[in-house]
């Protein structure tokens, strides 16, 4: 049985949990026209600038697109919320799917483009993303939205119409001819995100234990995997976090390795190793033969993931400033 000391911290998740789980959804304000500006940090000329534009652009081609400002979406994420709003709001057309929305949450400063199923094709998740980060961000952290809500809204209305530009192009600094390397994380939902770092995760750690683990072949697998380390979590969690965790790998693998070799069973291991050719580490088989290694699970199985999103697609982008 669990003790006394044991449960407290189990209830207080527990209860943690709870609490989230009750916790109100942000409201979805009614759909009056479009653009709704609940937060209002719109001026009047503005709203009407915008409603003009995109019943223009939407009377030229079907596309419906929507502007929604709120103060604050609370708890949840903006993908969540986004795709809330879009399957109450139903924007475009039935059969086309033929909707956008753009939301802005200045006190969270969160924003997404949020996008129907059949407009992913032209504005795509990476024009999003650059619409949000090129096009919208820097008004927004100088505090003119009007400005930020405007061009971003041009900047769609032009994807759309295929006539994307000077809206989307990078920075000026960028334009100028200074060259720059971006890697942009993946842009996923968080379930999705979870899902997708399980798995590339737990591939890499498989291989990281075996290493540590593992005498002789140990060496080999700390230099192969660097690479690994040092890519693939970039499109997850993003650049600054890849660095701190190639760096607590380039230390951590040696440092836990060299500790381990003082082990009794590991020494015991690597002697299995060199007079019979094989060792049983950790419920992994390991087998050295004519100079190469390899490895096999003593269990079997097989593992995959999977994502999903609502009913506009869950293509776009989101952002904050």
């Amino acid at each position: 049985m669990l003790g006394a000391k044991r449960l407290g911290p189990i209830m207080v998740c527990m209860l943690g949990m709870a609490w989230l789980a009750s916790a109100p959804a942000a409201d979805i304000p009614y759909l009056s026209g479009r653009v709704v500006d609940d937060a209002e940090i719109l001026s009047p000329a503005a709203r009407d600038r915008l409603t003009a534009e995109l019943k223009s652009h939407e009377q030229a081609t079907g596309n419906q697109i929507a502007v929604l400002t709120v103060p604050t979406i609370g708890d949840e994420s903006i993908e969540q919320y986004a795709t809330r709003v879009f399957e109450n709001w139903k924007l475009g057309q039935k059969g086309k799917d033929n909707g956008v929305l753009l939301i802005v949450a200045p006190k969270d400063r969160k924003m997404r483009i949020e996008v129907g199923y059949g407009l992913e094709g032209t504005l795509t998740d990476v024009a999003a993303a650059r619409i949000i980060r090129n096009v919208m961000t820097p008004p927004f952290k100088a505090g003119d939205y009007d400005k930020g809500v405007g061009e971003g809204v041009a900047a769609i209305v032009a994807t759309l119409e295929g006539r994307s530009g000077a809206a989307t192009s990078a920075p000026a600094a960028e334009a100028s001819g200074a060259s720059s390397f971006r890697i942009e994380t993946l842009d996923m939902h968080w379930p999705e995100k979870i899902l997708f770092g399980a798995f590339v995760f737990s591939i890499i750690g498989i291989f990281t234990f075996v290493g540590i683990m593992t005498p002789g072949v140990g060496w080999f697998l700390y230099v192969f995997l660097i690479p690994f380390w040092a890519m693939f979590p970039m499109v997850i969690i993003g650049v600054r976090p890849t660095l701190y965790l190639l760096g607590v790998y380039l230390v951590g693998y040696p440092v836990a390795k060299v500790l381990l070799s003082r082990s009794e069973w590991y020494q015991k291991a690597a002697t299995q190793l060199e007079t019979t050719g094989h060792a049983n580490i950790g419920g992994f088989l390991v087998s050295s033969a004519g100079g190469s290694s390899g490895f096999s699970s003593g269990g079997g199985g097989s593992g995959g993931f999977s994502g999903g999103g609502g009913s506009s697609g869950g293509g776009g982008a989101s952002g904050s400033w």
